[in-house]
């Protein structure tokens, strides 16, 4: 009876403890979830609530709906003042849209033009940890398609033009936002920057831009780069044939459609392209040097001297690096393969696609007669697939540059400003060669080893996040002087 009594006694006691542990666990999350949101000053907040909007607003270039997502963003800031003559939204075909929202300064200068695209490439949710189309905060990231290309410029863009807005701010010239679709596949059709430029130019006439393509770079959590991209590489893809008659693969020939293609593919992967630099590749070897090891900043060097270093160079030295061989020369690689239409026949057609990104400035024409020498069999027939949308890089700007380094190191002291050509592609390239001089510039900050665009479960840094809108918002003031 006594231990039945004991009994009787302690399990209220421990199932009152059970109840309270788990009641305790379900309020916690709350509290530190509402501690977390009050931490958030009033623009932070909004900041959030646009990116999450945008984030969940599927714009997948082929079948999403960069529209709605412009709407979206036209009805914020007219909510928030803006009349309807300064928020216009055009939509070229279903599903497709473009916004374009100004802020009206004195007029004293000539307006900045701030460039964000909309769409995102798609994402398979069965290979995400996270829902690609919800924005997940974990671990210190924010989770999902485009959280980085590019809605992030495109909620800071936003918001800020509405902190503007709210402060009562006289620019000396207008500030005007154009959130754009069709980026992820070059604009090819023609309905997104160069829609635009052909149909409204009045509306996104400026005399610089900002737009995607230069990050802060973090190595070990530290910053050591703020990057300005000012040049792009232009993009070409050419489709290589190897045509015959084939026959019945018993009675094999030694003049085989694929062997002569692979053979010449083989002598492609071994050739490179001469050394070529320009403005914003000399200054990028020389101010990376600053931060890489003994022998690479010596070869960096060497490269920038009036007679390279032919060693330096070399695939077993920095072009063996593959992001430092893309700002040395033209590149051209093999990245499709098909050939042959039967297991017991002999091809009849074998053909290769060869994608090659051409330096600013080198003669297009040039690299499809390189491609034919080095290929060096006259079966194999080259043919350009795309035109290519060739620009000048965009200059060094003093103002541009000065203010961007003056606020960089209150940000991230220590950090190298660094000039930027993209070998990839943004549109940038159709400003530039509408007379617009354009800077890829987003002021987020990431990890140099952790990029995640176009990829599985793309995220960026929380932090990042608000430091590089409030980033944003004090650069676009400088560049654009005047006050409240």
């Amino acid at each position: 009876m006594f231990g039945t009594i004991r009994r009787s006694g302690f399990a209220p006691r421990k199932r009152f403890g059970i109840a309270i542990f788990a009641v305790l666990a379900a309020i916690l999350p709350v509290a530190s979830n509402l501690a977390a949101a009050e931490a958030l000053s009033p623009q932070q907040q909004l900041a959030f609530d646009i990116y999450k909007e945008l984030v969940e607003i599927n714009t997948v270039t082929a079948t999403g709906d960069t529209a709605r997502a412009a709407k979206a963003m036209a009805a914020r800031l007219r909510a928030a003042g803006f009349a309807d003559t300064d928020v216009q939204v055009f939509s070229p075909a279903p599903h497709k849209g473009n916004l374009v929202a100004r802020l009206r300064g004195t007029g004293a200068r000539k307006p900045i033009l701030l460039v964000a695209h909309l769409d995102v490439v798609p994402a398979n949710p069965e290979d995400w940890t996270v829902d690609p189309f919800k924005l997940t905060e974990k671990d210190g990231y924010f989770y999902g398609r485009g959280s980085g290309d590019d809605k992030y410029m495109a909620a800071a863009f936003v918001n800020n033009l509405i902190r503007y807005k709210q402060e009562g701010y006289k620019p000396d010239r207008d500030i005007i936002v154009a959130l754009e679709t069709d980026e992820e596949i070059l604009d090819r059709d023609g309905l997104g920057i160069q829609w635009l430029i052909k149909n409204h130019r009045d509306l996104i006439d400026a005399e610089f831009a900002l737009n995607e393509g230069g990050g802060v770079g973090l190595k070990d959590g530290k910053p050591i780069r703020n990057s300005v991209q000012t040049s792009e590489k232009v993009s070409l893809t050419y489709q290589l044939d190897v045509k015959n008659k084939g026959g019945h693969s018993s009675v094999p020939t030694k003049d085989n459609a694929i062997y002569h293609l692979a053979e010449g593919l083989v002598r492609l992967s071994k050739f490179s392209f001469p050394l070529k630099l320009n403005e914003t590749t000399r200054a990028y070897f020389e101010r990376t040097a600053q931060f890489e090891g003994e022998q690479t900043a010596a070869d960096m060097r060497a490269v920038l001297s009036d007679k390279p270093d032919a060693a330096a160079m070399s695939f077993v030295r920095l072009a063996a690096n593959p992001v430092y061989n893309a700002q040395l020369r033209t590149t051209c690689v093999a990245t499709m393969l098909q050939g042959g239409h039967a297991v017991n026949a002999l091809p009849q057609l074998a053909s290769a696609k060869v994608n090659c990104r051409i330096m600013p400035g080198e003669p297009v024409d040039e690299v499809k007669a390189t491609l034919e020498r080095v290929l060096a069999d006259d079966q194999i027939t080259v043919t350009q697939l795309d035109k290519p949308v060739l620009s000048a890089p965009s200059a060094l700007h003093e103002e541009i540059m000065g203010s961007i380094e003056k606020l960089s190191q209150q940000f991230w002291p220590g950090a190298v400003v660094l000039p930027v050509m993209s070998a990839g592609a943004t549109d940038g390239s159709y400003l530039r060669n509408a007379g617009i001089p354009t800077y890829g510039h987003s002021g987020l900050a990431g990890d140099i080893y952790d990029i995640r665009a176009h990829g599985k479960d793309e995220r960026i840094l929380v932090k990042s996040f608000y430091e590089g809108e409030d980033y944003l918002y004090r650069l676009v003031k400088m560049l654009s002087g005047g006050g409240s």
